[in-house]
């Protein structure tokens, strides 16, 4: 990863919580310990954020307290090829007419460039995937009711009585923090909550996640295998993880990569 893109997403995730350690950025960057504390060391010589023991913070600390997880800006950045190629698979299984949920997150986000020639019924909870369709779809938009989480650009409501008890969708698409053999993990109660409507307005469950999820764990489980009917990933999943999914019948679906689509046309050209 570049420096550049290192310190970006280094700036953003002190933003997000009182002290970020370096452990929590190598894990973000998929960088060194030692690359991670030069970076530390040079925005804090820059006056960008303050140096502290094991890790950093903001000059200016964050004004709300958020939902737990990684921001919707250094999310985006990571796996970027596959999360589109994911998302390109979600929109075949779209058929024009169909109501559909898309879950606010970078991977669901994706699917807007292959929505805007389609005439669907979509509700979401992300903003940006709503303020996209409007823009660049004739796509029929409805969004939750709540409050605006900014880092993560989701709409969420604690509440009963939002809309989302008024729509029904032949399937709802979602990312997740983790995917294991007890389910989708996410790690925030208050995401659980409300993403567990979501799924009960919704005839099937096609989860959208990159290969690296499968790694991932949290304490808090979403909903378990046997709810999910699609898992969508990439070609780096594992034999045991794609075992797993087909023991608890649920189907998968592999995306290949544009780069990767266009080497096997040439060779069989």
């Amino acid at each position: 990863m570049h420096e550049k893109e290192r310190h970006r997403i280094i700036l953003s995730a002190v933003q997000e919580k009182p002290v970020v350690t370096v452990q929590e950025l190598v894990d973000l960057t998929s960088s060194s310990e030692a690359t991670i504390r030069r970076d530390i060391a040079a925005l804090h010589v820059q006056k960008r954020l303050r140096r502290v023991r094991g890790g950093a913070e903001a000059i200016t600390p964050p004004q709300f307290v958020g939902l737990a997880g990684r921001p919707f800006s250094v999310n985006e950045t990571l796996n970027a090829a596959k999360k589109r190629a994911i998302a390109r698979e979600a929109v075949e299984l779209c058929k024009d007419g169909e109501p559909i949920i898309i879950n606010g997150g970078t991977t669901t986000f994706q699917m807007v460039h292959f929505l805007t020639n389609r005439r669907m019924p979509i509700f979401t909870n992300s903003f940006p995937i709503a303020e996209h369709l409007l823009k660049h779809s004739k796509n029929t938009v409805m969004l939750s009711g709540g409050t605006i989480y900014r880092e993560q650009n989701i709409i969420l409501s604690p509440f009963d009585n939002d809309v989302t008890r008024n729509f029904y969708a032949r399937r709802m698409f979602m990312g997740a923090q983790g995917l294991g053999p007890l389910g989708l993990m996410e790690g925030d109660p208050l995401l659980i909550q409300a993403e567990q409507k979501l799924i009960d307005q919704a005839d099937e469950l096609v989860v959208l996640v990159d290969s690296s999820k499968f790694k991932q764990r949290s304490s808090l489980i979403l909903c378990g295998l046997a709810r999910i009917t699609t898992v969508i990933t990439d070609e780096d999943i594992e034999d045991r993880e794609a075992a797993m999914l087909e023991s608890a019948g649920v189907t998968l679906v592999v995306a290949k990569s544009q780069v990767r689509s266009r080497e096997e046309s040439s060779l069989h050209a």
